[in-house]
């Protein structure tokens, strides 16, 4: 089914761009929520076809005319910010080309721009030779609903198959029914070695030790996956695994990131919260409602309570422009970036993409932007940062705990009473530093200023002793709560805070309103309905956009693969019975990821090999209906741990708290000592525990295209590129990881070369050489050793490098970065 547009446009001339198809829809997202609000705002008054006067001969209001731009040469040049004369205008590097004159753009906005040109400047505006266009949006509601994604769900029958007894679920016989349709026909399944080391890493993010291999390969029983695949969801590194891809989508960071880089030293109890989640199997829907809500929800315990304010660190725990002058502005960026990322992580959809007109290709209008901004500006984020160090934006923190509230309010009245000392100490120094003109006698200046000396000591003596007297501080968390005044949320025209329309009634999004919505509370923030509506068994969209996740996290792309965009811009499913099917049964089944994962992983669709089949290539290339398993390349946590794993050197145990909580409340950004401490936060423990510091990722996970922590990312970029090779290679990480494994080997099996190859292979790459590889592997060892022989170099040591040089080309090899 194809996505279809629920805009009526009503202008003169519509044009039609090839070009404008083109655009990814990440890139039009993007142009359409950090890009065309900011031309509307800032320069259409004085360089678009309407304007009263066209200055400089420029016109910013079409793709065409930004390309060819004015008197003094194009606005925009696609990827090249140095010749893009907009970038050198909005710097003001040039005072006279400042754009826009007034005032210069935000910080946030200029990198923007720069990211926007450096992707190739996508944009979908286009017209005559510089033609603006000026285009009235009509939202077709009534249509809008008619859009595959706001339609319910229908569980379909069991489809008829000519190979009848291929099927092992209605998971596979959806699939073989499409594959059939096409004429196509599924390769063979995996091999036991192949397979156990995917239900690993698929299911816990780790490799099998050489044991279970062995024991798996050895049992032939009908349950002996099965039996795999429960021991699997029931270890606590499941969560570490599962709960790292939902870190990814509630884009978990444990800083602010953007120019003043505040440390968040309580973000990993969020973190810790999502992994808990994960291995209790808590519902998803009641996961979400809690990340939304759960401060408004009424608990019996202390410990219960503290674990619903920590869910809401979903909403708090995002980029903050802490360099914003601008408070009503900072607020509203705030409430901006929590409407997308919870309607995008939830729903699939880019609601976000309406805050400054009605979205371009989705029944969103501005109206329903700020009907849902309307529980986020009554909610009041408690994301710590102190005041100072370039902080002007600054905010404190929920204190939890059985007496988390009584050790807060003593904290403040010590910390008031201190500085309260301070300001009698400043007005003691001041009076002293005084006395020389009021007091003309020496000798009684003399006895004057040494009894103001002494009162100072003395008043420095007591704010010692009572700093150190000061009380226990409590635990602290990052939340949300309800703010104490209810208002409704104003639609700002055009986004901006300065021009205020009508207030807006909080509401749902009307294309997916119905009878049954909940009745939103008008004396709270409403965010308990806004939860519950979002998370609703009759809610079209919750179950179908989980599910696809976790298809796309066990297939390597999802039946929908645009995971987080379920809009018009989005793919449509290549499956869509079957979505249905799986969103269908996993509300039925309580919502249970747990069951959902193990449904699909016992399916034979996902136990197929990697295997090419010709034909099926030819009519499928990239494997759209399933015909095979698409072979992934491990991503960057699961890449890291498999190589401790296989040195022996990985310490399995959960990390209590973060590094990050370490520094406090430092700018990172600008200080030294935090960067060392973080550098030594990168242990041997799991990746999912190491220190996510917006704009200082840790390098191995930054190489392999870990997930930008400032922004949603529910299908990470995939690169091949030449610094990850060389990584490999010269890591000094890789380099005695290669050694301790070559090491551990060599103990275990003293003196059998050929016991040593296969364990070698056996940690590495989860399954023993062929005869080939063996005797490469053998051949390989000799010619290195005769090669350090000559060099006169010591046996032992040379014997040491050649095993330790066998085990690194293992680690750098492709089938140890791919899962078969």
């Amino acid at each position: 089914m194809k996505p279809r547009h629920f805009l009526t446009l009503i202008a003169l001339l519509i044009p039609v761009s090839a070009g404008a198809e083109e655009i990814a829809p990440k890139h039009l997202e993007f142009f359409e929520k950090n890009i065309r609000p900011v031309l509307v705002e800032k320069c259409y008054k004085c360089h678009a076809e309407d304007a009263e006067k066209i200055k400089g001969d420029l016109l910013l209001d079409t793709r065409e005319g930004m390309l060819r731009g004015g008197e003094t040469g194009p606005a925009v040049v696609p990827g090249d910010l140095k010749k893009s004369l907009l970038i050198e205008a909005i710097r003001y590097r040039d005072e006279d080309l400042e754009m826009p004159p007034k005032e210069q753009l935000s910080e946030k906005v200029i990198s923007d721009f720069e990211k926007w040109i450096a992707m190739g400047a996508p944009d979908p505006r286009v017209g005559g030779e510089g033609a603006g266009i000026s285009v009235k949006d009509v939202i077709d509601f009534e249509e809008g609903r008619q859009y595959w994604a706001f339609q319910p769900p229908a569980e379909p029958a069991f489809p008829k198959v000519k190979d009848s007894g291929w099927p092992r679920t209605k998971v596979d016989a959806l699939i073989l029914a499409g594959l059939e349709e096409k004429g196509l026909q599924p390769v063979d399944d995996a091999d036991r070695p192949t397979l156990i080391r995917r239900l690993y890493f698929d299911l816990i993010g780790l490799p099998p030790a050489p044991e279970q291999v062995e024991a798996f390969v050895a049992d032939t029983s009908p349950v002996a996956v099965a039996k795999v695949v429960d021991e699997l969801l029931a270890s606590r590194h499941f969560g570490e695994r599962w709960g790292r891809h939902w870190l990814d989508v509630a884009r978990y960071g444990e800083s602010s990131g953007m120019e003043r880089n505040f440390a968040f030293p309580s973000a990993w109890r969020y973190r810790d919260y999502v992994i808990a989640c994960f291995n209790e199997d808590k519902p998803y829907n009641e996961f979400i409602r809690e990340q939304i809500a759960g401060d408004l929800v009424l608990t019996e315990s202390t410990a219960d309570r503290d674990r619903l304010l920590i869910a809401t660190g979903f909403l708090a725990i995002g980029p903050k422009s802490l360099n914003q002058r601008d408070k009503e502005q900072f607020k509203m960026d705030i409430v901006d970036e929590q409407i997308d990322v919870a309607c995008r992580a939830v729903l699939g959809l880019t609601v976000s993409c309406a805050r400054c007109h009605d979205h371009k290709f989705d029944p969103i209008s501005t109206k329903d932007y700020y009907a849902m901004a309307g529980f986020f500006t009554n909610t009041q984020t408690f994301y710590g940062t102190p005041k100072g160090k370039g902080n002007r934006q600054p905010s404190t923190l929920m204190a939890i705990g059985e007496d988390g509230y009584d050790k807060s309010q003593a904290l403040k009245k010590h910390r008031e009473k201190l500085a309260e000392m301070g300001r009698e100490m400043g007005r003691a120094k001041k009076e002293m530093n005084g006395l020389r003109k009021k007091i003309k006698d020496k000798q009684r200046l003399a006895a004057e200023t040494k009894n103001a000396k002494k009162e100072i000591q003395q008043l420095e003596q007591r704010m010692r002793a009572f700093k150190q007297r000061g009380p226990d501080a409590p635990d602290y968390a990052m939340a949300v709560l309800d703010r104490e005044n209810i208002e409704e949320a104003h639609l700002l025209i055009r986004g901006d805070v300065e021009s205020k329309g009508d207030p807006v009634t909080r509401d749902f999004l009307t294309v997916m309103k119905s009878e049954r919505d909940p009745q939103i509370a008008m004396a709270q923030s409403g965010r308990a309905q806004l939860a519950e509506w979002m998370s609703a068994e009759t809610n079209p969209l919750p179950g179908r956009v989980m599910v696809n996740r976790i298809w796309h996290h066990l297939f390597g792309q999802g039946l929908v693969r645009t995971v987080d965009n379920f809009g018009s811009q989005g793919e449509a499913p290549t499956h869509p019975a079957l979505l249905d099917h799986l969103a269908l049964k996993f509300a039925a089944e309580g919502w249970s990821v747990k069951k959902a994962i193990r449904d699909i992983v016992l399916s034979r669709a996902y136990q197929l090999s990697s295997a090419h089949h010709e034909r099926n290539f030819e009519i499928d290339p990239d494997n759209r209906l399933v015909w095979r398993m698409n072979t992934r390349r491990l991503d960057a946590e699961a890449l890291r741990d498999a190589v401790l794993a296989a040195s022996g050197e990985l310490d399995r145990e959960p990390v209590e708290a973060s590094v990050v909580a370490e520094l406090g409340n430092s700018n990172i950004g600008r200080d030294t000592k935090s960067r060392e401490a973080l550098a030594r936060g990168v242990n041997s423990h799991r990746s999912v525990y190491l220190p996510i510091v917006r704009n200082i990722v840790p390098e191995f996970l930054s190489t392999f295209d870990f997930a930008e922590p400032s922004i949603l990312v529910g299908r990470r970029n995939i690169t091949t590129v030449p610094t990850q090779a060389l990584y490999m290679m010269n890591s000094d990480f890789i380099l005695e990881q290669s050694a301790r494994l070559s090491k551990r080997v060599f103990e275990s099996e003293a003196g059998d070369r050929e016991a040593r190859i296969d364990q070698i292979y056996l940690r590495a790459l989860s399954r023993t050489p062929d005869p080939g590889e063996k005797e490469a592997a053998a051949r390989f060892l000799e010619e290195f050793m005769a090669g350090l022989a000559e060099q006169k170099e010591n046996p032992e040591e040379a014997a040491a490098a050649a095993w330790a040089s066998l085990s690194q080309a293992l680690l750098a090899s492709a089938e140890f970065r791919y899962l078969n």
